[in-house]
């Protein structure tokens, strides 16, 4: 079995790759959504983020999401501190989970894998793209928040450029090329590679 890291931007499109994938049969590990699972679950989480932002970070319904990402989105200390309580567990949470699977490949979802490190203890990445134009469009009509709030939250992300430096197979989803050829080119590749 191959671990593959499926990553993009916001806006990229790799959730949209991440259902096709899932569709043709290959099981898909949406980290932010176990991440959310476990930030309400897992103890230590809940306790790192309390210790660090006080119990007001929780309500009734759990996380207080917006309390938190206006916290990490305008502090770099307290996105790196959040970072480095989460992470760890979700990656945990994937190795169990890919163990437990079959088929040849498997992917992990996730938009953080080259800022925290976790593309190397994955076998390969594949990378979504966009132009910005276009992803800031998308985020704004799934989500109806502002261009600068957007902007502000790539600003925590690093840049396509950049992580075509560790990408191993590059998907561009501009809506103008044709997703589903480039998505079966990444898969005949990772099934066809040595490692």
């Amino acid at each position: 079995m191959k671990r593959i890291g499926l990553t993009g931007g916001i806006g990229s499109g790799k959730s949209f790759v991440a259902e096709v994938l899932s569709k043709m049969g290959y099981p898909v590990y949406y980290s932010d959504d176990r991440a959310k699972v476990l930030t309400a679950e897992n103890l230590a989480i809940r306790e790192g983020l309390i210790s660090r932002f006080g119990v007001s970070i929780f309500d009734q319904k759990g996380l207080n999401k917006k309390a938190l990402a206006a916290e990490i989105f305008h502090s770099e200390e307290s996105r790196l501190y959040v970072n480095e309580i989460i992470h760890p567990v979700v990656r945990a949470d994937f190795q169990e989970w890919s163990t437990q699977q079959s088929a040849a490949l498997v992917f992990n979802e996730s938009a953080l894998h080259f800022e925290t490190g976790a593309f190397r203890r994955l076998d390969y990445t594949l990378l979504i793209t966009a132009p910005m134009d276009l992803r800031v469009h998308r985020v704004i009509a799934r989500e109806g928040c502002t261009k600068a709030e957007v902007l502000a939250r790539m600003q925590s992300q690093w840049s396509d450029n950049r992580k075509k430096e560790n990408a191993d197979y590059v998907i561009i989803n501009d809506e103008k090329r044709p997703l589903l050829h480039q998505i079966e080119n990444a898969i005949e590749m990772f099934l066809l590679s040595k490692n």
